[in-house]
């Protein structure tokens, strides 16, 4: 294999995305994904298709996960029989803190290196380079994958130990999702009380009312384009596992909690795979 091969493990949104700045920047990326349509996605980015998990693991040195759950990233690493030793997993999966924290242990015990390299950002700004990363894990190992964090990342952050970039992604996550509510919330009050909306963002935009969703949202909740970027039913797992951490750590979340129940009836109604703009539909009234 290439000197510079890298190792991918679940090509959904984020990533293909990763796939292609990482191919962009020069990287052999050999993937695997249970969905066959993602591979065909990789292959047209001119990426190289694994067999299955143990051959991604077997070609590559570094291997990148971009999974659903910390749950089914510790049931793939767990399940394999090859030797681990040497190698390096970098986990951009939003996973629960203390399973991420497991998982480090697991594979230090084997004599590999890992990094919970959470991504605060949406795919589309994964493939602009506009995310940052926040990671957990031995600063030496930090150092030596700096290269790839800036393939994809205007910015990464060493937050702490394994699983520290767990907890640093649901802060993020509970503010930004919040973010994205008010804004919806704010859209639609506009409408409804008789003001213009794409005129009420314009001057949001320009006042002390300004967030970034502002930017990489609006559009979409105005236009009613929910083709995802971070789908719905994600965030909705994102903030289940916010309110499972404060109840553990007694954090007073009651924002947080009604946007679970917006979040909920939303993907009840069959929209959890639509982008997370789609949460304008909850106060749309129609």
């Amino acid at each position: 294999m290439a000197e510079r091969t890298i190792g991918l493990i679940g090509v959904g949104l984020v990533g293909l995305a990763l796939a292609e700045r990482l191919i962009g920047a020069k990287w052999n990326v050999v993937g695997f994904d249970l969905d066959s349509s993602r591979l065909d996605q990789l292959r047209a980015l001119q990426g190289q298709v694994g067999p299955n998990v143990e051959g991604i693991f077997e070609s590559s040195d570094v291997i990148l996960l971009s999974l659903p759950t910390s749950q089914i990233a510790a049931g793939v690493i767990k399940s394999l029989t090859l030797p681990l030793a040497g190698k390096t997993v970098i986990d951009t999966t939003t996973g629960a803190p203390d399973e991420m924290l497991d998982l480090g242990q697991y594979l230090a015990d084997r004599s590999a290196r890992y990094l919970d390299a959470t991504i605060a950002g949406s795919s589309a700004q994964v493939r602009s380079g506009e995310v940052i990363v926040m990671i957990g894990g031995e600063l030496a190992t930090v150092t030596d994958c700096d290269e790839i964090f800036r393939t994809f990342a205007s910015r990464s952050f060493h937050v702490g130990s394994w699983g520290a970039g767990a907890r640093m992604k649901l802060v993020v996550n509970l503010i930004l999702g919040l973010n994205r509510a008010v804004l919806a919330e704010g859209l639609c009050f506009a409408e409804r009380f008789g003001v213009d909306p794409r005129q009420a963002l314009e001057v949001l935009r320009a006042g002390p009312a300004f967030s970034r969703v502002m930017d990489t949202k609006a559009g979409k909740m105005l236009d009613q384009d929910f083709t995802p970027q971070a789908r719905l039913s994600q965030h909705l797992k994102d903030v289940r596992m916010i309110l499972s951490a404060g109840e553990n750590c007694d954090a007073i979340l009651p924002l947080s909690m009604l946007h679970e129940q917006l979040l909920d009836r939303l993907d009840r109604a069959g929209f959890g795979e639509l982008d997370n703009s789609a949460i304008v539909k909850a106060f749309k009234g129609d």
